[in-house]
């Protein structure tokens, strides 16, 4: 197998196993793409077949030895599994091995604390850390499992490793109540748009999948996009003006991953609740991905954990650039509600095309309308405007206002309230 290397990194060898009594067999490619984000140099791909773990090794005696003649000969620094391992089998497989052994959680939560940039992604993904590492403290303090002792220091007392343990629990206790104080934040910002009525757009999906270079094209904001898993963590928000129906706010979220480590969804609830609120998810799609139905329930499983998936959804299939036949177009249901958009985020193509169908999703309830506001009634224009709510504005040969409205529903029945007038009342051009 040919691997792009890296200009520098950890001489590493992958160790991916199929299960006969598993639904959830993958080739290694998925994984060395991890590696290589990971910023690994991976020498070789050691591939198997078992029943079932073993529960010393998670591997058998052959395969070891297998595994332990390449790291010498190739002189490894880590051996990464695409599995979780217990921290029993991390220690084994250490003492034998002779180098670090790290599983998939371990692989993940490495690259996102590579790519946490603001102060909240850090801390959901130190977090994350602790909390895995706090299974494997043993690992480190083997040689120090004993009561501090000597002349006149005996009796009761903690173990080096109690006391880590302690010294860990406080660091995420003081890491949960600073992340509970961001998510209050968050909170009130999506309360705030709430009250305005700004609806929200995020975009999820199957990380690589385009959502930044998506997101970029059609904010025209500079989110960091590259070629590689996990390129983007820390949620971006950016206003977005659609003809149809006014201001939305579209939201690039953290890609999800076959078998994301249940740890990160939960530390990153802060971040994830920003896709559970949202009006409308857009979920983004490799379509030139040979594995983009796997991918597509993956991403799924997650919207069930964190709760979003009985939001409205609207598939966008991009990398169409890719795809040999792929052509912008929209796939309706049968009540001609858009259900599917086929994009090239890169190329710019059918961008046109998702904001149609964005903008016919948001605007079932809202006023689209020209109306004519006579001269007496200024307060009701005024008030229109205020919301943000007309379009444009001309005049007839009375001098009357021509207002051409794009606002919700709601916002209109509360204006015409507030000025004691009823729709009936409202005189259409």
């Amino acid at each position: 197998m040919f691997f792009e290397r890296p200009e520098s990194g950890e001489i590493a060898v992958l160790v991916h196993i199929d299960f006969h009594d598993s639904d959830d067999n993958h080739g290694p490619e998925e994984f060395v793409e991890l590696a290589l984000s990971a910023g690994a140099d991976p020498v070789a791909v050691v591939t198997g077949s078992r029943q079932r773990p073993d529960s010393r090794f998670f591997v058998g005696t052959g395969k070891l030895d297998e595994i332990k003649d390449i790291v010498i000969r190739e002189e490894a620094q880590v051996v990464l599994f695409d599995h979780a391992l217990s921290p029993s089998q991390e220690r084994n497989l250490e003492s034998v091995l002779n180098c670090r052994v790290l599983d998939r959680t371990g692989l993940i939560l490495d690259i996102f604390a590579q790519r946490a940039r603001t102060h909240e992604g850090k801390l959901q993904v130190e977090l994350a850390q602790l909390q895995h590492m706090s299974t494997r403290l043993i690992r480190g303090w083997t040689h120090l499992e004993r009561q501090k002792g000597g002349i006149g220091m005996r009796g009761p007392g903690e173990t080096q490793l109690e006391t880590d343990r302690r010294l860990l629990r406080e660091r995420i206790k003081s890491i949960q109540k600073r992340l509970a104080k961001v998510n209050s934040q968050r909170d009130q910002s999506r309360r705030a748009r709430s009250r305005s009525d700004v609806p929200t757009v995020s975009l999820v999906g199957y990380t690589n999948a385009g959502k930044s270079t998506l997101f970029n094209r059609a904010t025209g904001a500079d989110v960091y996009a590259a070629d590689q898993l996990f390129a983007t963590l820390d949620p971006t928000l950016r206003r977005l003006d659609l003809e149809q129906v006014g201001t939305i706010v579209l939201a690039d979220t953290v890609g999800f991953i076959r078998k994301l480590p249940h740890r990160l969804v939960k530390a990153f609830q802060a971040t994830l609740k920003e896709s559970a609120e949202s009006d409308l998810l857009l979920h983004v799609v490799d379509a030139a991905d040979v594995n983009r139905d796997e991918n597509i329930a993956d991403v799924d499983i997650v919207l069930e954990e964190i709760g979003a998936n009985e939001l409205p959804i609207l598939k966008v299939f991009n990398k169409i650039d890719a795809m040999p036949t792929g052509e912008p177009r929209i796939d309706r249901d049968e009540h001609g509600n858009p259900v599917r958009v086929w994009v090239s985020a890169r190329d710019g193509v059918g961008i046109d095309l998702l904001e149609q169908a964005i903008a016919e999703l948001l605007s079932e309830d809202v006023v689209k309308e020209t109306i004519i506001v006579p001269v007496e009634q200024g307060r009701f224009r005024a008030m229109l405007f205020e919301q943000g709510g007309v379009k444009n504005e001309t005049y007839n040969e009375l001098g009357q206002s021509v207002l051409e409205l794009c606002l919700p529903r709601k916002d209109f029945l509360q204006i015409l309230a507030r000025v004691g007038m009823s729709e009936e009342q409202v005189q259409a051009a």
